[in-house]
């Protein structure tokens, strides 16, 4: 039986570790990628079974790599705190790299829940993210603040396995408002520092076509308030990121004001 090694990443995630890492077990080593949180995330995970490496956050793709680089075994999944493995994922994965000629990366798709329901639509499933699933040194992901690209490294193209892992993207819907400020922050960084330029306008427009995409083309719309929420939230995330993008370029400062002493003669 070859051996594998799942990772995690999280910072300030005592809510979700436990439940992710219960669900991944049955692998042979699990590794926490843990930013310094402040509560008792790494606490948690050690009690759990996981070995937590403790990892300045640079951005995602820098974490991620060094998650990566932590891991012992030939094969890694990857999971993030607010997903779960599941049976027939698990079931799925471990005949896959056991079985003749395995591929050298493989997208496993996600089943999302939010608001007391399976999101079917607003391209929530599969969900396919970035491969889940690899050797070790297949996969390489660029130094990005978020939303991190990645290259496979592999003359074979990516596999894809069909049973799903679940994902819980948002707790409750103040970690909705609170991921569109945290992620528009950073996308906006990332956009400075590929010399983008935007103004309110294309704040505006970009949030509003992300809104429709999301709800309309991609049928969020079927998903009932759920799917509105989300394309609410994906609305306020993408306008918020261009805004943060032209105050970055801006550099709004108060106005000047000498210091005020008492007038003379009084």
């Amino acid at each position: 039986m070859k051996k594998i090694s799942v990772y995690i990443i999280a910072y300030n995630e005592a809510d979700k570790i436990g439940a992710a890492i219960d669900s991944v077990l049955w692998a042979d080593e699990i590794v926490l990628a843990d930013s310094h949180s402040q509560d008792n995330t790494a606490t948690i995970a050690e009690q759990a079974g996981a070995r937590v490496v403790q990892i300045d956050f640079r951005g995602f793709g820098d974490l991620r790599n060094r998650a990566m680089a932590a891991c012992s075994h030939e094969w890694i999944f990857s999971l993030d705190a607010d997903e779960r493995c599941t049976a027939g994922a698990r079931d799925e994965i471990l005949a896959t790299i056991n079985g003749p000629d395995p591929l050298d990366a493989y997208y496993i798709p996600r089943r999302n829940y939010f608001m007391g329901r399976w999101i079917k639509h607003s391209g929530f499933y599969p969900d396919y993210r970035q491969p889940q699933l690899f050797r070790k040194g297949t996969l390489v992901f660029r130094d990005d603040p978020v939303h991190e690209e990645y290259r496979i490294v592999s003359d074979r193209p990516p596999g894809y396995l069909e049973s799903p892992i679940w994902q819980f993207p948002y707790k409750n819907l103040e970690e909705v408002v609170h991921k569109a400020n945290k992620y528009s922050s950073l996308g906006a960084e990332k956009l400075r520092q590929r010399g983008r330029r935007a103004g309110m306008g294309m704040a505006l427009a970009r949030g509003a076509w992300s809104f429709f995409h999301m709800y309309i083309l991609k049928r969020g719309i079927l998903d009932g308030w759920p799917g509105f929420v989300i394309a609410l939230g994906n609305f306020e995330g993408t306008f918020w990121k261009y805004a943060k993008l032209h105050e970055l370029q801006a550099g709004w400062a108060p106005p000047a004001q000498p210091p005020l002493k008492k007038p003379q003669g009084t």
